[in-house]
């Protein structure tokens, strides 16, 4: 493993754990994230019900408060189950409470529409580029993805054994270099691993690189718009619903981008190039991850 310092330095310092050894070891979560599609099956008998209940109302309660329930009876069935699938992706960075949901559903007013489009460069911006160039192209279509915070793949999950080995290539990494990284449960999705730099050049999280999720072993980091083009034009992730721009304050930057999980050895080796590029356009030091 290579650390090289760029001529491009870093300017702030957040506070982080100062052993990383002491963090205990996280397993590895295994389940399966769906989401439900909304649907009411009637049979013969609930339809003949339903049909008798509307004619009684038309006839016996006021037509403004029967229009009323007729519409806010589908309305609530649907938020029901939305609200039950935002559950089903598991912890993450908002709370699994009635309020979080609220939250996330005011939000949605604001997301990308597109996660397939780079933000715009900063030329004004440190480091000035990315390093990220000509990867391969990933292999099959995208998976499928789904929800704001948390944000999960639905199928396509990474293998138990590419999670283990990229976290302890992490974990390696910080322990040979403690005075510039360190890892520690994410600040960001408040579960799961994540890297972090102790001096960060673009601060987001308290420092924080990348996380991995245990459940579906996709990571979020922040990457340079450049490398950011580079892993949406080749199909290896796609940029976060949340990280918009406009009149409205995003909760996260506009760098803040998924990378798929990884399927199996050839898929690992890039993602690690991706990581590297994260931890390029965090502190603008260039690492090699060296995989076991």
């Amino acid at each position: 493993m290579s650390l090289t310092v760029t001529s491009e330095p870093s300017k702030t310092m957040s506070s982080l754990p100062a052993d990383p050894s002491s963090q205990q070891q996280q397993p590895t979560v295994n389940m399966v994230i769906r989401q439900d599609p909304f649907y009411v099956t009637l049979d013969a008998s609930a339809l003949l019900a339903v049909s008798i209940l509307t004619v009684l109302g038309m006839h016996f309660v006021d037509h403004l408060l029967l229009e009323f329930l007729i519409i806010a009876v589908p309305i609530a069935l649907l938020i029901h189950n939305d609200y039950l699938n935002f559950l089903k992706l598991g912890p993450g960075g908002t709370p699994p409470t009635p309020s979080g949901y609220a939250r996330l559903t005011f939000y949605r007013l604001f997301t990308l529409r597109d996660p397939f489009t780079p933000p715009p460069r900063d030329v004004v911006s440190s480091p000035s580029t990315g390093i990220l160039s000509k990867l391969p192209y990933r292999p099959g279509p995208r998976p499928t993805v789904a929800g704001l915070a948390p944000q999960r793949q639905l199928n396509q999950h990474g293998s138990v054994e590419c999670y283990n080995r990229l976290r302890a290539a992490l974990e390696n990494l910080s322990k040979k270099h403690p005075s510039v990284f360190v890892t520690a449960t994410s600040c960001l999705e408040k579960h799961g691993f994540a890297l972090f730099a102790r001096h960060p050049l673009n601060v987001c999280g308290n420092g924080e690189i990348v996380h991995i999720h245990s459940s579906d072993r996709s990571m979020h980091m922040n990457l340079h718009p450049d490398d950011i083009k580079e892993i949406l034009e080749k199909g290896w992730g796609q940029r976060h619903p949340m990280a918009w721009s406009g009149w409205v304050r995003a909760p996260l930057p506009e760098t803040f981008s998924m990378v798929y999980a990884p399927r199996d050895e050839s898929d690992l080796k890039i993602v690690c190039r991706i990581v590297e590029a994260a931890i390029w356009y965090v502190i603008a030091e260039k690492v090699e991850i060296e995989l076991e």
